[in-house]
């Protein structure tokens, strides 16, 4: 944990959200604070953010500096301020949320606070489109509104934090902009020298906004929402409290979350993790997230070391959905039972994945696509791993990953080879280990290869490795050996895109399997049947290699994994796992559709093993949830621990399983596993 500014949070909280149009009337009209209040404490809630003002640029309190912002159709101009004092006296706490980049009103009162392209155009929706999204530049003067808005918050309510949302960098020509850039002598006409200025800038931003708040008070929590925890966050977490990971399941899918959180937790912040009461996404009105769902997607936050957050939006007229609040007082009840479980627990690893958003960028639209194919497959594999960025700690992990896409300059190499010296294990795959030129492979050292033929290219000229088109063009055959693929059955399994071509490795590398060649890769001049060609059952480069303690892939395996999901590529994967560590901490009999996470609390001298069988499909086009709950019956854990295990007991419930430990591990049966479990192994000193 990080001690500088940092925030312990609570674990069952509400985001309330109340984006509500000045053309309706009777706002508040139903708002009862006793009420609200009881609502909330009923449903297990311990802190909810409310709403000083929303993307409408409307304010919900009675503001002295500024009461032409104030909804007109506000019938009770103290609601935020009786929110915050009933709360407080049911023992909740009350963060209050305001917008930055989008605000309707100030976008229409001032247009030259606007943020514009290079063209003059203002960023954002086009003038007629309905919403509230155009984009605010918090270097013009809208910045001194924003510290007197927040400084009106600090002095006349007494709010227990700041959540600032929408802080996306911009590639800004504005007026301001324009002049500032040309100042600190940057090309104006480079995109991408303008994109970094737009970085700076929003990081400028925080650390003076975070500075400024805490001039008034030094114990409010402040976060800036960006929709999205990435490597980006790492050099301005000083202007943070905490983190909160907002990952809506609905409309953004299951992977989001874990792929975020696994990072987050490194950055020694507490973190909450927002998902949503409503079907599909923000501002869906009158919908229900199924109890399954919401199930599900808590129960994960727990398991992955993370509180608890529900969005809503409260309605227009003050009342909160109770249907909605008593679906969520199901689930934070039984959270509120865990919180001894969860407090202060750490993740137990034994890997950790370098983030290609290092290098190639990504957010919540457009997550790494090797990353989420290897979360997916991880997480059958019940692997305990963090995602990490090359400033960690690589020596506390015994396995490190570098999927696919991982350029290697000489820090990093160095960096890499000092992990190694120290008894580190690596998986490397495809593309991971060249230079950021793509010419140069910078671990040949390390991996064995000595040599790489010309790669294959495209009819337009491009590097045809890596492609996945929808009929395989370049799609070649892998040969399993008796190691890696050893369950496998010994004739040639599709890999979905062309990999690395090995010419030659050195005389101690083992080859652990063995690319086979189609007749020819599909084209306009020569193709076969409805996708790839056959095989000419021919064995020829290396696929999978192994010199010491690291194994190299040829293929982007991840990304594979990620476009088509092949059993036999999570087989090998999980070979490769077994090969370096020998053994992995969770291991179960359960179906592949089993979560499974592993946390420790020392001074407790206790392990949690938090177990998920919810099964999240896609069942409409733009929807992802969770509808059953499919019990498993008689499941068998074995945790390989290092310690020795005294008693393995169902908490909650405090129920005593039966368990056979010796030699660091401990195993023990599930009778029933239906949802959510979580066990509680002590061990000795």
């Amino acid at each position: 944990m990080r001690e500088k500014n940092s925030l312990k949070l609570r674990g069952r909280q509400i985001h309330l959200d109340f984006h509500t149009s000045p053309l309706i009337p009777g706002v508040g009209k139903e708002f009862d604070a006793r009420e609200f209040a009881s609502v909330l404490k009923k449903a297990h809630v311990d802190s909810v953010t409310c709403f000083a003002r929303c993307h409408h640029g409307m304010l919900y309190y009675d503001s002295k500096r500024f009461p032409e912002r104030v909804h007109p159709g506000l019938e009770n101009k103290n609601m935020l301020k009786e929110m915050i004092e009933e709360c407080h006296r049911v023992g909740i706490k009350v963060p209050v949320y305001t917008t930055v980049q989008w605000d309707y009103y100030t976008a229409m009162e001032h247009p030259e606070w606007l943020a514009m392209d290079e063209h003059g155009m203002q960023i954002g929706q086009e003038p007629y489109e309905a919403g509230f999204y155009q984009t605010l530049c918090v270097n013009t003067g809208y910045k001194e509104f924003l510290k007197e808005h927040i400084a009106e918050l600090l002095e006349e309510l007494d709010v227990d934090g700041i959540f600032l949302d929408i802080l996306y960098p911009r590639d800004c020509s504005c007026h301001v902009c324009r002049r500032e850039m040309e100042r600190a002598g940057i090309d104006v006409k480079d995109p991408a020298r303008r994109l970094a200025y737009g970085q700076k800038m929003i990081d400028d931003f925080k650390f003076e906004i975070s500075e400024f708040i805490r001039s008034f008070r030094k114990d409010v929590s402040i976060f800036y929402n960006t929709s999205h925890i990435g490597v980006k966050q790492r050099p301005v977490l000083d202007a943070y409290t905490h983190l909160e990971l907002e990952s809506i399941p609905g409309g953004w899918g299951y992977v989001h979350f874990p792929v975020t959180m696994r990072y987050a937790r490194t950055l020694g912040l507490d973190c909450v993790s927002h998902t949503g009461g409503f079907h599909v996404e923000w501002g869906d009105l009158h919908s229900f997230k199924t109890q399954e769902a919401l199930e599900y997607e808590c129960f994960r936050m727990l398991a992955m070391g993370c509180k608890c957050l529900v969005g809503d939006q409260m309605e227009a007229d003050g009342k909160l959905l109770e249907p909605l609040y008593e679906k969520i007082g199901k689930v934070y009840e039984r959270v509120e039972a865990l919180e001894p479980w969860c407090d202060d627990a750490v993740q137990v690893t034994e890997a950790a994945v370098l983030t290609p958003e290092e290098f190639h960028g990504g957010d919540r639209g457009h997550l790494n696509a090797s990353l989420m194919g290897l979360e997916n497959m991880f997480d059958k594999l019940a692997l305990q791993f963090d995602i990490i960025d090359s400033q960690a700690d690589f020596e506390r992990y015994p396995l490190l990953i570098l999927p696919d896409n991982i350029p290697v300059d000489e820090r990093l190499k160095k960096k890499l080879d000092s992990y190694l010296e120290s008894g580190g294990r690596m998986i490397i795959t495809f593309e991971s280990g060249f230079a950021e030129d793509g010419e140069r492979y910078m671990l040949c050292r390390e991996t064995g290869i000595e040599a790489l033929r010309a790669p294959l290219r495209t009819s337009e000229g491009g590097l045809a490795r890596g492609i996945i088109t929808n009929s395989n063009d370049y799609a070649e055959y892998i040969m399993p050996g008796e190691v890696i693929g050893k369950r496998l059955p010994k004739t040639e399994h599709v890999m979905y895109a062309k990999g690395v071509e090995v010419a030659r490795t050195a005389g101690d590398v083992q080859v652990m399997a063995r690319f086979v060649p189609p007749y020819f890769y599909r084209s306009f001049e020569h193709f076969s049947s409805h996708r790839q060609a056959p095989s000419t059952h021919r064995l020829s480069d290396p696929a999978i290699i192994r010199r010491g303690n690291v194994i190299y892939f040829a293929s982007p395996v991840f990304a594979i994994y990620n476009a088509r999901a092949p059993r036999w590529c999570l087989e090998m994967m999980n070979d490769a796992v077994m090969e370096l560590l020998g053994k992995k901490m969770v291991v179960h009999d359960g179906p592949s559709t089993l979560f499974a996470s592993l946390n420790v609390q020392e001074e407790k001298k206790r392990y949690i093993l938090h177990l998920l069988h919810y099964i999240p499909e896609k069942i409409a086009e733009d929807l992802h949830t969770v509808e059953d709950v499919i019990p498993i019956s008689d499941l068998h854990i074995k945790l390989n621990l290092d310690k020795e295990a005294e008693s393995a007991v169902l908490v909650p419930e405090g129920k005593p399983l039966d368990i056979r430990a010796g030699d660091g591990s401990v195993e023990f049966t599930l009778p029933r596993l239906e949802g959510y479990q979580a066990v509680e192994i002590r061990f000795r000193d």
